[in-house]
């Protein structure tokens, strides 16, 4: 289970990832569970919302990103 700096962190890093960083984050991220998300709702979902998709994911997965592709 995520402490709760941990989650304070993953919402802080989550707000400042770019489109292209989350995008790779879908397609990499470590889910316990399948992400099938299309390339045209990956682009033309608002920023936001992919956000609270990822942040979710990570959440349900207790799992912090990938620091390589966060530094990106």
């Amino acid at each position: 289970m995520l402490r709760n700096d941990q989650i304070e962190q993953l919402v802080t890093t989550i707000s400042a990832m770019s489109r292209p960083v989350l995008i790779e984050q879908f397609r990499s991220y470590p889910a316990r569970f399948p992400l099938d998300l299309t390339d045209d709702f990956l682009q033309s979902a608002s920023i936001e919302r992919l956000r609270h998709i990822f942040l979710a994911v990570c959440l349900q997965n207790q799992k912090l990103p990938f620091r390589d592709a966060v530094a990106a």
